[in-house]
């Protein structure tokens, strides 16, 4: 356990504008003292310099939300050569039968790590948090863009007869296009209005959405070509796996990986059936990194279409042998990342 190979855990509850700390001795959980510090480079360095007086020797961090608050703070010490370790917030039934405060947040993110016996370090910064910016920029123009279309939709559905006629049955290119140069003059001209003005806003978005995509896929080939050499792994879902594996050592195994992926089996019996069923916890948008790609090979891998008609003999479901190919593809893509990083 963890408790066995560090002297001391610095916990730290991380908020917007202050950060709780609590040093806790190892491996007895004793609280040696607490503290707040800012959340800016004055307060990191506090932070640390909190740590080499009241914790000089085998120490780790325990940080909740280093993706978030706690990203800044994380980053400062990883660079400084201290080891960070990333701890979940305390789940919700655990918070409803126990006393809650900043300072007690700190003390059990710290005594969470001593009965562990390995946790998930943070993600990498770098040109992987370059990727990640990216790839929320895009997923936010991809849903605004949606939103656009159906708002179009729905407008035109219920606009007047003329209009209808004239561009339901035209294709979205072709239906942006009309809609884009529609002008007030005419029957309705606040509908045509709000029409061309939704178009226009998609079209936009439709043209930041392709920018993004290239500059991710450029960053993609840069970090990992060989993911996107792999059958049916695009530069979106490369990003995605990118981003939720992070770096080497983040993850003990490709079985964490899978765990992580939510594509880890779990049993699922129930009298004389004897099944299992995939993790619904997770990283979801890595599962779905996964899926996408196992519905690309179905259609191009011969070795995927050869496997499941195979599992479909053997009277398995379609679905199920999905659930299989997504297992099998966790463990090939990690090797294949850990891989990419033992050749550098």
């Amino acid at each position: 356990m963890l408790a066995d190979e560090l002297d001391f855990v610095i916990g730290v509850d991380t908020h917007k504008d202050l950060h709780a700390l609590a040093v806790v001795e190892a491996p007895s959980g004793g609280v040696l003292v607490e503290a707040q510090v800012e959340a800016s480079s004055r307060g990191y360095a506090a932070a640390l310099a909190l740590a080499n007086e009241q914790a000089a020797g085998r120490r780790a961090f325990a940080i909740e939300g280093t993706g978030s608050y706690g990203a800044g703070l994380s980053r400062f010490l990883v660079c400084r050569g201290e080891q960070v370790l990333e701890v979940g917030r305390l789940p919700r039934e655990g918070r409803r039968s126990r006393a809650k405060s900043d300072a007690l947040d700190a003390i059990r993110a710290a005594r969470s790590v001593l009965g562990a016996e390995r946790l998930a370090r943070p993600r990498a910064g770098g040109e992987r948090e370059q990727l990640r910016a990216l790839m929320v920029c895009r997923e936010g123009a991809l849903q605004a863009k949606r939103a656009g279309l159906c708002q179009l939709r729905d407008l035109l559905l219920t606009g007047p007869q003329k209009l209808r006629e004239d561009l339901t049955a035209l294709t979205r290119a072709r239906l942006l296009g009309r809609c884009a140069r529609l002008r007030r003059n005419g029957a309705a001209p606040g509908t045509r209005l709000a029409l061309a003005l939704l178009a226009r806003r998609v079209l936009v978005l439709q043209a930041e959405e392709r920018e993004l995509a290239s500059q991710i896929r450029a960053l993609v080939e840069e970090l990992a070509p060989e993911l996107l050499a792999e059958p049916g792994v695009g530069p979106i879902s490369a990003a995605q796996i990118l981003l939720s594996w992070s770096h080497p050592g983040r993850l003990r195994s490709e079985a964490a990986f899978a765990r992580l992926a939510g594509a880890a089996p779990i049993p699922a019996s129930s009298g004389k059936l004897v099944r299992h069923r995939l993790d619904p916890g997770g990283d979801r948008k890595l599962n779905r990194a996964l899926h996408t790609i196992v519905v690309s090979r179905r259609k191009i891998h011969p070795a995927t279409i050869a496997y499941v008609e195979r599992r479909v003999r053997e009277g398995k479901t379609t679905r199920e042998a999905i659930r299989c190919l997504k297992r099998y593809l966790a463990r090939h893509l990690f090797r294949v990342l850990e891989g990419i990083t033992q050749a550098a």
